[in-house]
Parts: structure tokens; C-alpha cells; sequence
């Protein structure tokens, strides 16, 4: 469990980076050339990538290929939504919660146990 607890606070870490590398530009650099503001996303992101390839390096080794994504994926929304409303000041709608009902629906189905699919022939 220590691992999933590592790799998941690592995720939400190198999440952070590059939900500012991938957006943060559309507020902050938005008067620069876009040449300006993809140097520096492209500085952002290598502080993502320093923290997300280890995350995920030590989480496949507890954890499925397909559990890591979707793992991230939940990650990624709830890194994202209070980016967009707290620091972007976009508003908050409904949809937001049912598409945050769906991924609860995805890491459920993701994560239990017993159900595989034959191997591809």
C-alpha cells in the first residue's frame, strides 16, 4: 500500500507541473509569442516528467498497466478542476460532477479483481 500511496502523491506532484505547462500559458503568457510560452511549458514539463517517470516506474510494480492510466487519469481531473476554477476563474458546472461520477465508474471497473479477457489470437 506504501507503494500505491507514493506513486499516487508522485502522480498528483508531477500533475501539478504539467496541468501549468499544458494551460498555465492561456493566462499568464497569453500577450508573448507562442515560440516564449512553449519554451517555457517545455521547462515546466521537465520538472513533470523528473517526477512522473518514477511514479510510474514504481507503480507498475504493484499495479497493472491499465489501473496506472486510469489511476492517472482520476488524477488528472481532480489536479485539473480546481486549476481551471481556483487559478484559470473559469466557472464550475454540473457536468463536472458527472464526468467525475464516470471515472469513479472507470477506476471501479479498472480495479476489481476476477474479470480478464481471453488472449487475442
Amino acid at each position: 500500500m506504501a507503494i500505491i500511496l507514493t506513486t499516487v502523491l508522485m502522480l498528483i506532484a508531477s500533475n501539478i507541473f504539467m496541468t501549468f505547462a499544458w494551460y498555465g500559458h492561456l493566462k499568464d503568457l497569453k500577450d508573448k509569442p507562442w515560440l516564449i510560452a512553449a519554451m517555457i511549458s517545455w521547462c515546466i514539463a521537465l520538472f513533470e516528467y523528473l517526477i512522473q517517470v518514477p511514479a510510474n516506474r514504481l507503480g507498475s510494480s504493484v499495479l497493472t498497466l491499465p489501473q496506472l492510466k486510469i489511476m492517472q487519469e482520476v488524477i488528472t481531473l481532480c489536479v485539473f478542476v480546481p486549476f481551471m476554477v481556483v487559478y484559470m476563474k473559469q466557472s464550475l458546472r454540473w457536468d463536472f460532477l458527472w464526468a467525475a461520477l464516470c471515472m469513479c465508474g472507470a477506476v471501479y471497473f479498472i480495479f476489481r479483481q476476477g474479470v480478464s479477457l481471453p488472449p487475442a489470437e
